[in-house]
């Protein structure tokens, strides 16, 4: 018989499903042109540097002014500048020097000019790919200030990143503590002071002010302000920078992210952590007493026509400090490490809440299964990631294969009913209203719930989408290789393309091919079953048609949006859709039986109705008032 050609409901319904899948599947996915990763080995060092220049041209050093014992000419011309802090430039630490602590994971350098961290590396962890021998460096080359404005009481407006502080350092066991001051005098002094205890983290950094009540002014706040330009560190730049982002807790608790925007600004009240979270790393600023109010920016630095780039976000934020009794005193820490769920989690202050594991019901399933789940697999058991990988899949959908059951039972009931409802269609073609209550009353004498098979698909929905999150957070995949993917955190690339193609890339990846080849016959294995399981409804889109169009337009959308995310996820969804095609195959060939349910079904029949759900008695009930509301405005027209 000829195909009816598509009618306007099914094209509502194509498009309304059509969209939902790009919804789904397009949020989390970077679209702009991947780099080469050999253009990149060569070209970055370049930029690196010539961006290290830059930035250095653009910071005007003080000159360091030698004061001899009683020579007041030269500190009285200090003092035209500088204040009441003329006496922090008389000193021999006045001069650009470096003082280093170190652990077993992090390295930092502090500077006496400003007294701030100007370059923080992470021990263990390498740039773009594992063999780089390119230490991540979350601060270095001045892509990082922290400086407070200091008003003055003469009226004068300083920038503590501009003045030099003297350094003094000592150990307490294997603690490390570096005190830094900005001296007015002898016992007169602003101070940073740096914690590092052994194989942490985390870093303790403590501001205070001692004696400066009559150099500051201290009628409001001092502003602290803390800019990071955040270096790329990861193969695929674009994906990268999709992950990149301010994340913020305020107001005893709650976490919220400035945005993803090519320019976000967000201003919160009582701030008690901020984090320049970037794919896999981060850096975190946590303080004890919350700041008043917060102002927050963030700035794409990623070109869309040129992604080659050396930094993905600039991320600065303005800092009230407020004065206790005409002084400052805040206790604060450092966080420069991973953004590894775990390793976050361990320090019991919320950190753990700035990886994107979905919101509701989503993140409640990433938080208490997948996570522990596959912590247990990768770390516990000592699987490769690959392998990890494939038998976490096979236990989400062994422990889901029940509701693939009751989904795959409920369409087979509705094949059995098929010729009765159509019967019904035809009896009562004129009627919609009554085709509807006899159809009701069809499904309640045989004992067919028509919403059996709508509820399995919809409890399945959550976990897919919980996956959408759940791999490209999962920390442990950096730089983990299995089979021709040597970072499944990133596109498996097999074939380097000379040219791009918009929305897929400038490459070809593997694993989304065969997650597209499997999700095709997936679908094709079961269009047939929900084709024949649901009969067209008068007013209703034809799902018939619909399915035939997603049996292709599902595969060439997972084929295109996955080209570039990263290959763990595209290896997930493989083995999913396998594993699927499996218990479908099973459910259909050995445990359900057609002949059986048809006899079930007619002795249903038979039978005296159940009596109507509560949900079915509600539904007879609107249906009713819409019929008796159609009567009575056909009585009006006449």
């Amino acid at each position: 018989m000829e195909e009816k050609k598509l009618d306007l409901n099914s094209i509502i319904g194509f498009v309304l499903i059509f969209g939902i899948l790009i919804w789904i599947m397009y949020q989390n996915q970077p679209s702009e042109k991947e780099i080469a990763a050999e253009k990149a080995k060569k070209e970055l060092v370049a930029k690196q540097e010539a961006q290290a220049k830059a930035d250095k041209a653009k910071t005007a050093s003080l000159p360091t002014v030698a004061v001899t014992p009683g020579d007041t000419v030269q500190l009285a011309q200090l003092q035209k500048t500088l204040g009441g802090f003329a006496y922090s430039a008389t000193l021999p630490s006045a001069k650009e020097v470096f003082t280093t602590i170190e652990n077993e994971k992090l390295k930092l350098t502090i500077a006496n000019k400003g007294g701030y961290i100007v370059e923080a590396t992470l021990k263990g962890f390498e740039k773009f790919q594992k063999g780089s021998k390119q230490l991540v460096e979350l601060i270095k080359n001045n892509n990082s200030n922290l400086n407070i404005q200091l008003l003055t009481t003469d009226n004068r407006t300083l920038n503590s990143k501009d003045l030099f502080f003297e350094p003094a350092l000592t150990k307490t066991g294997a603690d490390q503590i570096l005190t830094m001051r900005l001296k007015a005098g002898a016992n007169e002094f602003l101070e940073y002071k740096y914690v590092l205890k052994a194989n942490d983290y985390l870093v303790g950094f403590d501001i205070r002010s001692q004696g400066l009540n009559r150099v500051l002014n201290s009628a409001k706040p001092l502003d602290l302000q803390w800019d990071l330009k955040t270096y790329r560190n990861e193969k695929s730049v674009s994906y990268e920078n999709r992950y990149a982002e301010i994340y913020y807790e305020h107001e005893d608790g709650k976490i919220n992210y400035a945005g993803l925007g090519k320019h976000e600004e967000e201003t919160a009240d009582k701030v008690s952590f901020i984090a320049y979270k970037q794919h896999f790393f981060t850096s975190i600023l946590v303080t004890e007493k919350p700041f008043a109010t917060t102002k927050l920016e963030s700035t794409n630095l990623v070109n869309d026509e040129k992604i080659d780039t050396v930094f993905t976000k600039q991320f600065k934020a303005n800092i009230p400090l407020a004065f206790s009794n005409g002084e400052i005193d805040y206790k604060m820490q450092w966080y420069f490490g991973p953004a590894d769920y775990k390793v976050l989690k361990s320090y019991d202050k919320n950190f753990q809440k700035i990886i994107p594991l979905g919101w509701g019901i989503f993140g409640w399933i990433n938080k208490l299964i997948f996570v522990p789940l596959f912590g247990f697999l990768s770390s516990t058991i000592g699987l490769s990631l690959g392998i990890a990988i494939i038998i976490f899949t096979i236990i989400i959908k062994l422990a889901m294969s029940p509701i693939t059951y009751k989904s795959f039972l409920s369409q087979a009931k509705m094949k059995v009913l098929r010729p009765d409802i159509t019967e019904l269609g035809e009896k009562y073609k004129k009627d919609p209203m009554k085709k509807q209550q006899e159809t009701m009353k069809l499904y309640n004498k045989a004992g067919v719930n028509p919403m059996a098979g709508c509820i399995p698909a919809l409890i399945q929905l959550p976990f897919m989408y919980a996956s959408f999150q759940f791999f490209p957070a999962a920390f442990e995949l950096r730089q983990k290789g299995f089979l021709w993917a040597d970072d499944l955190s990133s596109f498996d690339s097999v074939v380097k393309l000379p040219f791009h193609i918009p929305l897929y890339g400038d490459h070809i990846s593997l694993f989304p091919i065969l997650a597209a080849i499997a999700i095709f016959f997936y679908m094709k294995m079961t269009s047939g079953d929900q084709q024949m399981a649901a009969p067209q409804q008068e007013g209703m889109p034809d799902m018939a048609k619909m399915m035939k169009i997603m049996i292709y337009v599902s595969p060439l959308m997972m084929l295109i949006f996955f080209n570039s995310y990263g290959a763990g996820l595209s290896l997930y969804n493989f083995i999913s859709n396998l594993i699927t095609i499996g218990i479908m195959f099973v459910i259909k060939n050995y445990i359900v039986d057609s002949d059986k349910i048809h006899a079930q079904i007619q002795e249903n029949k038979q039978r005296e109705p159940k009596k109507p759900s509560k949900f079915q008695q509600r539904l007879q009930e609107v249906m009713e008032q819409q019929e008796a509301a159609k009567k009575e405005a056909q009585k009006r027209k006449k």
